[in-house]
């Protein structure tokens, strides 16, 4: 059994002028968030044994906020999950995931299409919430028969999804 944390990066400001998207920070609430996240995956035993993460600022900062509060695992940073479609995170899943768990911080409408995508069957509640959009800092949690290196569209079941709010 393996299990994929999927995270939207946290709630980030509007940029300034002259700023690039890629380098927007998270604002005053999504650092509040990302710290919000962290105790609640070390709560429930969410812990990745690796981290894939979006080299966005704004992705970046939310893994700092999670580590102050989790383990992230061994972490790797990608431009691709700033700018690639949810098959290329699929992709990335695949060579990077194996028996154990994998935690991505990427964008949306990435991460929520991918969420839906892998998630053939699952908790209620949990699809009920994911139905309605995936927010800044929400967090997917799918688990698997078997490797993350065979996910699949529909093989995964969406065990939980938390958003700050909910917490």
């Amino acid at each position: 059994m393996s299990k994929l944390y999927l995270l939207r990066h946290a709630k980030a400001g509007w940029a300034l002028p002259g700023m690039r998207d890629f380098d927007r920070p998270l604002d005053a609430s999504g650092l509040a968030d990302a710290e919000t996240i962290g105790a609640a995956m070390r709560a429930r035993d969410y812990i990745p044994d690796l981290t894939l993460c979006s080299n966005a600022k704004r992705a970046r900062q939310t893994l700092e906020g999670l580590a102050g509060h989790t383990d992230t695992g061994r972490v790797l940073f990608l431009d691709m999950l700033y700018s690639e479609d949810a098959a290329s995170y699929l992709n990335l899943i695949r060579g990077n995931g194996g028996s154990g768990s994998l935690l991505v911080i990427g964008h949306n409408p990435m991460t929520e299409d991918l969420a839906i995508a892998l998630s053939g069957d699952g908790d209620e509640t949990a699809r009920g919430m994911l139905n309605y959009g995936f927010p800044a800092s929400g967090l997917a949690v799918v688990r698997f028969p078997g490797s993350l290196a065979d996910a699949a569209q529909d093989t995964g079941y969406l065990e939980a999804f938390l958003t700050p709010a909910d917490l």
